[in-house]
């Protein structure tokens, strides 16, 4: 537990709460177009934002990283890995509005494409709040689920992805104080591995590689195969940050611009344990601050987390296949030193308007084998029959 909370008294408030006044505030704005939305990571699919992207979550597919192979690929050069999109909009990131001083973790998406996204195309958006849905929650206790709708338009304006997005804005005090979530998982000593345990994701590390320019086809795939296990982490700082450097975290900024960045939103600059304002998107890098807000310590990022179920769609593909719909929802913090397994199945199969279509089912399960997330995909592969 951090300073500040341990010297906290039980009941002191330290941040702001829900209230029905601001919630009635944030329900005003359902179905209003978003304007003047913050400036995103990324105006452009170029192709050094592509790759910092795709190394961020640890992929590193030569159909987004390495041009000579694109360009001898089915697509003939570079695209945009789909998770890429992330940095190319903050509201699907997870930067919502209103309920100032309360909490925000980025819980899910549900994504449709519609369209590769080519090197250097210039990416626009749009979004609007669809939905509030309130929720009691053994994390926080009033959990307000906020729900985003975001549409994605390439270089000729034509629409090339959209997506629901949520997070759950919920009480710090409350979490760090009543939550029940991670009362077990706080009195834990921090997790050390065995060169035994590291062996086994080391060993997946060597064997995973994407499908490349060999098809997948339709036919040759049944209902009930299992797609080759996807290791994440162990989870570390380090990891945490790269994906960032790929993603862009908008609250992630040095010296003149911080302090403009506070001056603008005093809410941000929470004192870190030297008395300096910092930002509270420091619960993925500093376990103090993850205590004052109810997390069992330094955490992964919600759409980093995605994106790794994404990553395993797009290997198992390979080049000639396209990922047309997927889903993710998360179920539980990743804190440093967790490690993740994402399994994946065929659950059907079936043509559609031409296109031969198959689902899977995915779930990501941590060391102990806890739910971290589950997913679904919707991937068109090539037919023999053409």
């Amino acid at each position: 537990m951090s300073a500040a909370a341990s010297a906290a008294a039980p009941g002191t408030r330290l941040f702001p709460r829900i209230t029905d006044e601001a919630l009635d505030a944030l329900r005003a704005r359902i179905g209003r177009r978003i304007e003047n939305s913050i400036e995103p990571w990324c105006h452009e699919a170029t192709r050094d934002n592509i790759r910092h992207y795709a190394h961020g979550i640890g992929d590193d597919n030569p159909l987004w990283c390495d041009p000579d192979y694109a360009a001898r690929s089915a697509l003939g050069g570079i695209v945009a890995l789909p998770s890429f999109l992330f940095a190319t909009s903050r509201i699907v990131s997870g930067y919502v509005g209103g309920l100032p001083g309360v909490h925000a973790m980025w819980a899910g998406a549900d994504w449709t494409w519609h369209r590769w996204v080519r090197r250097n195309e210039t990416i626009t958006t749009e979004a609007w709040l669809k939905e509030l849905v309130e929720h009691r929650t053994s994390f926080a206790g009033r959990s307000i689920q906020q729900v985003y709708h975001v549409r994605f338009f390439g270089d000729g304006g034509d629409l090339v992805a959209e997506a629901d997005s949520w997070c759950f804005r919920t009480d710090r005090d409350a979490a760090r104080e009543e939550g029940t979530k991670y009362r077990e998982l706080r009195r834990k000593p921090p997790r050390r591995y065995t060169e035994e345990e590291l062996a086994r994701v080391w060993r997946l590390y060597a064997e995973e590689r994407p499908r490349g320019a060999t098809p997948r086809y339709f036919e040759d795939v049944q209902v009930g195969d299992a797609l080759p296990t996807m290791p994440k982490g162990p989870m570390t700082v380090t990891g945490f940050i790269a994906f960032a450097q790929g993603w862009g975290g908008l609250y992630i900024r040095a010296n003149r611009l911080a302090w403009k960045q506070i001056q603008a939103h005093p809410g941000l600059g929470i004192p870190n344990r030297f008395g300096i304002p910092d930002c509270p998107e420091r619960v993925h890098w500093e376990p103090e601050m993850a205590h004052l807000v109810g997390a069992p310590g330094a955490y992964d990022y919600g759409p980093e987390r995605c994106s790794w179920l994404t990553h395993q769609l797009t290997d198992w593909m390979g080049d000639t296949g396209f990922l047309v719909r997927a889903t993710c929802r998360l179920r539980r913090h990743n804190p440093e030193g967790d490690l993740l397994f994402i399994d994946g199945r065929v659950t059907g199969k079936r043509v559609e308007n031409g296109r031969h279509l198959v689902e899977i089912a995915q779930e990501a399960r941590n060391q102990d084998g806890e739910l971290s997330a589950v997913g679904t995909g919707l991937v068109a592969l090539p037919s023999r029959a053409g």
